[in-house]
């Protein structure tokens, strides 16, 4: 399929219309994709919260930063967990503790999915290709599910408070309807300004509810179809479901555009701000432990964090 759509394409198009890309346009793609970077980072800090051990702010959203920039474009094996287990137990962290902020940043970024993929085909479901068997009422019965299952979470948190399992060596503790709230309501928001990245640089041909629709489709595609970084499979779904929208090359530009500002940069400050994070691990392991202790809570992180949420 990627064959067959690439074979379609006009690329010389394609590299005219985005050297035609407004400046003001890449700009405000730009910050709107700091802004969920930033905001992707605050994950690992409920599970600070949730693990209550002692790093400071900085050095968490740091890990998280540089994991989901590598996540993005070589998959979560290496970027969202490798990465993690190897920065945090650099930092001085033990595997049950990664192991717990590792599953709980998943939950959260897939909470959040389904709760933005069940609002968005349920109130605004895409306007798809003619001839597609699958239509609006279709849509919306995939809305509906989504967001049955991440209110069952909810119900499972409240009905599971204070519960705890043991499963293979390791403890499970559902965290508290409140903090179950706000994982769905930070990887929500998350996953809408991801959105609306690619709606900014379409420059609002497409409406944005239509844009983040397809956005989490591709998003699903890029789970089925494994390839790192979900190269070639979100401009396919893209292209599949707006060509008949959006004129291809100008499409594909701005999806390129999309990639180079929300992957692949991030992933050049990624690799800087690892190696930077090496050399302060390697001197922190350097230190003696009362120094070490002192250092990691020196930007921000408090002394005493509250009870298990």
């Amino acid at each position: 399929m990627l064959l067959r759509q690439a074979r379609t394409i006009d690329w010389p198009a394609v590299v005219d219309a985005i050297r035609d890309l407004p400046l003001r346009v890449v700009l405000s793609a730009a910050a709107v994709a700091a802004c969920s970077h930033a905001l992707y980072s605050t994950y690992d800090l409920l599970g600070r919260h949730l693990t209550r051990h002692r790093l400071g702010t900085g050095t968490v959203m740091s890990v998280a930063f540089i994991s989901y920039a590598f996540n993005l474009n070589l998959g979560s094996t290496v970027g969202g967990i490798g990465f993690r287990f190897r920065l945090y137990s650099r930092l001085g962290l033990k595997a049950p503790d990664i192991t717990r902020i590792v599953g709980f940043s998943l939950l959260t970024n897939w909470a959040g999915y389904l709760l933005v993929t069940g609002v968005a085909f349920l109130v605004w479901p895409p306007a798809l290709p003619p001839g597609w068997k699958l239509d609006s009422g279709g849509l919306r019965m995939v809305g509906c599910l989504a967001l049955a299952i991440a209110a069952g979470y909810v119900l499972f948190c409240a009905w599971a408070h204070e519960r705890r399992w043991d499963v293979r060596g390791h403890r499970i503790e559902p965290p508290r309807v409140r903090m179950a709230l706000l994982q769905l309501l930070v990887a929500g928001l998350n996953w809408s300004l991801v959105g609306c990245v690619v709606w900014v640089l379409l420059q609002h041909r497409v409406a944005y509810p239509h844009v983040l629709a397809v956005l989490l489709a591709s998003a699903m595609a890029t789970l089925i179809v494994r390839i790192p970084g979900g190269l070639g499979v979100l401009e396919t779904v893209f292209v599949a479901l707006l060509s008949f929208q959006v004129p291809p090359d100008q499409l594909l530009a701005a999806l390129l555009a999309y990639r180079g500002i929300y992957y692949l940069l991030p992933l050049m400050l990624a690799s800087m701000a690892y190696a930077l994070t090496e050399l302060r691990a390697r001197r922190l392991r350097s230190q003696p432990a009362c120094t070490r202790r002192s250092n990691v809570i020196s930007d921000g992180a408090p002394k005493r964090l509250g009870g298990p949420q």
